[in-house]
């Protein structure tokens, strides 16, 4: 192991590095409370405020996987797709099959400039994840809770309300409604056998319905739908917690760009539309187990150096302070100020795990394959 390698695997430097990121989300999340009163007056204005404050948090993560891991992002695209990156609506389709699929997805926005605003159809338990859930609150981030009984008011309006959006955003949806296992998948195959569907070998079948309403409800703001298939050479499992160890990894996606008048206006020919759609992912990831990359040319967009800048200025901000206390706890000797630090790392520590935790694999639930997980297709 070499020594930077060791320097990353110092749990003290992982701590510090989580504790900015608390703290400064903290900050951000009650600065952004304090931008509601611009709400009735000048809601656009509100919008390009919270924008720039959710980057400052969002591009923290993103600093982890580019500087802190050194992970490796490649597109295969055509060139003349990436040139319309950041620079139109968008919706983004991405697989849902590691976890940090999203993080890979951030770096992306990152590079093209609409990090800060970017948005994602969330499940409403995540509203309540200090930081994540607080800030996508003030992003006018739709929630739901995946029972269209309960969520179409909700669902409707918020992306309505989106449509005069200020800023370039790509709007994230996770078709398959939740994370791919072996378990979810066999019983997403035993529904596309019942309903007469082709079975997916590396997806699950996409719930049509969160689409085709995002479709509708953005279009005429949304320019174009981005299919978006990831995987990781080497067969790599990454995990959010490998990134904060130092650990690289090398992402390849794919990216397809469909413009809206492409795509069916009728919502079941929409929802054909996006079966077809899966499939076809499902033949490029056959192809990369096969070949070890995706068809077509490669890019390799070039990392900006904002995310550490940004960084830099919250860890000066917050870990001079820090440190100068500490120094001072323990030079003063008192036992009980030097027993109450270390309670405090503790906690740091704890709520810092889990957070990471939100990410795992294994401590996602899902209500997937239920009797009222079936009826939202």
């Amino acid at each position: 192991m070499g020594v930077v390698a060791w320097l990353k695997s110092l749990f003290i430097l992982q701590l510090l590095i989580g504790f900015v990121f608390v703290v400064s989300g903290l900050i951000l999340n009650f600065t952004q409370l304090c931008t509601c009163v611009l709400w009735p007056i000048n809601k656009q204005l509100y919008r390009k405020i919270n924008t720039r404050l959710a980057y400052s948090l969002w591009s923290q993560l993103v600093m982890l996987l580019e500087c802190w891991s050194g992970t490796e992002c490649t597109l295969y695209t055509e060139q003349a797709t990436v040139d319309k990156f950041g620079k139109e609506h968008v919706i983004i389709i991405l697989n849902h099959n590691y976890e940090i699929d999203f993080l890979c997805g951030w770096t992306m926005c990152e590079r093209y400039g609409v990090l800060g605003s970017s948005k994602v159809l969330a499940k409403r338990e995540l509203l309540k994840v200090p930081l994540i859930g607080w800030t996508w609150y003030f992003l006018e981030i739709v929630f739901c809770t995946r029972k269209w009984e309960e969520d179409r008011e909700t669902v409707f309006s918020g992306l309505n309300r989106l449509r005069d959006y200020p800023e370039y955003m790509w709007f994230l949806l996770y078709c398959e409604g939740t994370r791919f296992t072996e378990k979810k998948h066999q019983i997403s195959m035993q529904v596309a056998e019942s309903k007469g569907l082709p079975k997916l070998k590396y997806h699950l079948l996409p719930r049509t319905k969160g689409f085709t309403t995002t479709l509708q409800c953005l279009k005429g703001t949304v320019k174009a739908v981005y299919d978006v298939t990831l995987n990781f050479k080497d067969k790599q499992n990454p995990t959010l917690l490998g990134i904060v160890n130092g650990k690289k990894y090398k992402a390849d996606l794919s990216i397809r760009r469909f413009p809206v008048e492409e795509i069916p206006d009728d919502e079941k020919e929409c929802a054909a539309w996006l079966h077809k759609l899966y499939q076809e992912k499902d033949a490029l990831q056959e192809h990369y187990e096969k070949e070890g990359c995706f068809p077509g040319p490669t890019i390799k967009p070039k990392r900006r150096i904002w995310t550490l800048l940004n960084f830099l200025c919250w860890a000066t901000l917050l870990l001079s302070p820090l440190i100068n206390f500490a120094w001072d706890v323990f030079v003063s000797g008192s036992p009980l100020l030097i027993i109450g630090f270390m309670i405090f790392l503790i906690v740091a520590s704890v709520a810092v795990r889990r957070l990471i935790g939100v990410t795992e694999v294994k401590k996602t639930g899902s209500s997937y394959g239920n009797t009222e997980a079936k009826k939202e297709n």
